[in-house]
């Protein structure tokens, strides 16, 4: 069921992805991550601004958030967005296990002003082999050693 508070938290995360956009930090997208109905983290891209492709909106929001909750984990938080996750945040965004996530405009939305992720999306479906950017497997052995240890290490964390 749709709050008024939801209602609100979408409105700032459209805020926020004007205000990026006035700043020139990047395009036209904000987030913000929500627990117990409060603000916890804010973010709009800043992939030009700051030189970083990874800087999203979402990104900027779940790292802000984690920082503040000392977790790398949101399982009881909603993140709040102006537009659809284009596929890193939508991977940042499992990764970080929301409960919830509010979106206002749509990847196709977003695709009408040059903002196409349908590209990635068929790369990812795509053989390894045949991506347009080339993959090379090197030394599989040596980075699967690691692996190993990982699997017997007794004090790791795993998330």
């Amino acid at each position: 069921m749709i709050t008024e508070k939801d209602r609100e938290f979408i409105k700032r995360a459209i805020e926020l992805s004007k205000k990026g956009m006035d700043n020139n930090a990047g395009g036209p997208f904000g987030a913000l991550v929500v627990k117990d109905d409060k603000i916890i983290a804010e973010g709009y891209n800043q992939v030009t601004s700051n030189n970083d492709p990874t800087a999203h909106a979402e990104v900027v929001a779940i790292r802000e958030a984690c920082k503040k909750l000392n977790s790398f984990q949101l399982e009881d938080c909603i993140v709040y967005t102006s537009c659809e996750p284009c596929p890193m945040c939508l991977g940042a965004i499992y990764w970080a296990r929301p409960k919830a996530v509010f979106y206002a405009c749509t990847k196709e939305d977003a695709a009408e002003i040059g903002f196409d992720d349908q590209f990635i999306y068929e790369e990812i479906e795509t053989d390894i082999g045949n991506r347009k950017i080339k993959f090379i497997n090197l030394d599989r052995e040596g980075g699967r050693e690691v692996f190993k240890n990982w699997e017997k290490k007794n004090d790791r964390t795993d998330y």
